[in-house]
């Protein structure tokens, strides 16, 4: 089983990059960090009980996010994606997609939606 994590840099990034690993310890998985970012994930230091794969995007044009993340579902066969997300008003949600949005709704597994802690 292979859990999959959307990782921004961003404090919900790090937020659900810990969750998936959480998720993975608890059900003996191994982990499939993409990296939404553009500076390298350092995944160094997070846990030694997961394995834990990084998908890098090269530069901004390089991939459409939400693409990436799904392709990686489909390839690795994960039966789990982890998402974090950060609150928005409604006017923000009616004008401006998220890959957040985007792959809460057009996930084919379950999926975690993550707040980074106040």
């Amino acid at each position: 089983m292979t859990i999959v994590v959307a990782v921004a840099d961003s404090p919900e990034g790090k937020a659900a990059l810990n969750a998936a690993v959480t998720e993975a310890e608890r059900f003996d998985s191994d982990v499939v960090a993409v990296n939404l970012g553009l500076r390298a994930l350092d995944v160094d230091g997070v846990s030694d009980k997961v394995a834990i794969r990084v998908v890098e995007r090269s530069e901004r044009d390089d991939r459409d996010p939400a693409e990436l993340v799904l392709g990686e579902i489909a390839s690795s066969g994960a039966s789990r994606l982890v998402v974090g997300f950060k609150k928005r008003s409604a006017v923000g949600k009616a004008l401006l997609g998220s890959v957040s949005q985007r792959l809460i709704l057009d996930a084919p597994v379950p999926v975690l939606g993550v707040k980074a802690p106040e």
